[in-house]
């Protein structure tokens, strides 16, 4: 596909997108943070991202984010980051002390 300054985004593939970008020299942005296994740090957001990383409901997603889960936990405000990895680590210990 020949793309021109006429041609709507909407028209574009995300091949054509790519290829766009790529000659305009845009690269993507690359996670620079590594995790403690080397790969790439993933990241939940909000009381939903602990809801759908641990596969609970609101209230149980607070109290995990008011307990157990505070090392793994970044927030500013309202804001709430939280490092999947480590929040899944913490809970297996956290699970662990509690079965155990």
């Amino acid at each position: 596909m020949i793309i021109e300054n006429t041609t709507p985004i909407a028209a574009l593939t995300v091949g054509d997108l790519k290829e766009l970008l790529r000659e305009l020299g845009i690269q993507p942005k690359t996670e620079a943070v590594k995790s403690v296994s080397g790969g790439p740090r993933r990241y939940v957001y909000g009381l939903k991202g602990i809801q759908s990383l641990f596969s609970c409901s609101h209230l149980t997603a607070q109290r995990y984010k008011d307990s157990f889960l505070k090392p793994a936990i970044m927030q500013q405000g309202r804001k709430i980051v939280i490092d999947a990895d480590q929040a899944i680590e913490l809970f297996k210990t956290h699970k662990d002390g509690n079965n155990g």
